[in-house]
């Protein structure tokens, strides 16, 4: 007959909150580097837009995260970056981006490809004047069907 070893206990293993602490800073360091690491200096096309996620800090909310996503010249793809904020997405925050891009070492881009929000085009232009803007066909088609 088999004996019992009385009531179950569930014992909760975890990493400490100093090992969390560790790996959150080992990863913010990486995270650091990676996101003010030298651009390549001309990328033929370069995809912006801002997804919106909902980000949890004393409450949840929907936040913009703005991304650039780039084709190098050798055909590869490379995201340049990602970026939070707490308003909605607008052209003057895409203005600090882009230059952001640029001061990383990106002397051009021949084109951009980004939904149709206004004012972007000249967000571009004033980083790199002669860049090509050209609207994702998904946002022609969305916005064709209003």
């Amino acid at each position: 007959m088999a004996q019992s070893l009385g009531p179950k206990r569930w014992i909760r293993a975890g990493p400490s909150k100093r090992t969390i602490s560790t790996i959150t800073d080992k990863v913010l360091e990486a995270t650091s580097e990676w996101q003010n690491r030298p651009l390549d200096p001309v990328y033929p096309v370069v995809f912006i837009d801002a997804i919106h996620v909902k980000i949890r800090n004393s409450q949840v909310a929907n936040r913009p995260i703005y991304v650039a996503l780039a084709v190098t010249t050798e055909g590869n793809r490379d995201i340049l970056g990602l970026w939070a904020t707490d308003g909605g997405e607008g052209a003057n925050y895409w203005l600090q981006v882009l230059a952001e891009i640029k001061n990383r070492d990106t002397e051009d881009v021949l084109m951009v490809v980004c939904d149709g929000l206004q004012g972007l085009p000249d967000s571009v232009a004033a980083v790199w004047p002669e860049t090509v803007v050209q609207t994702c066909l998904v946002h022609l088609m969305r916005h064709s069907f209003k």
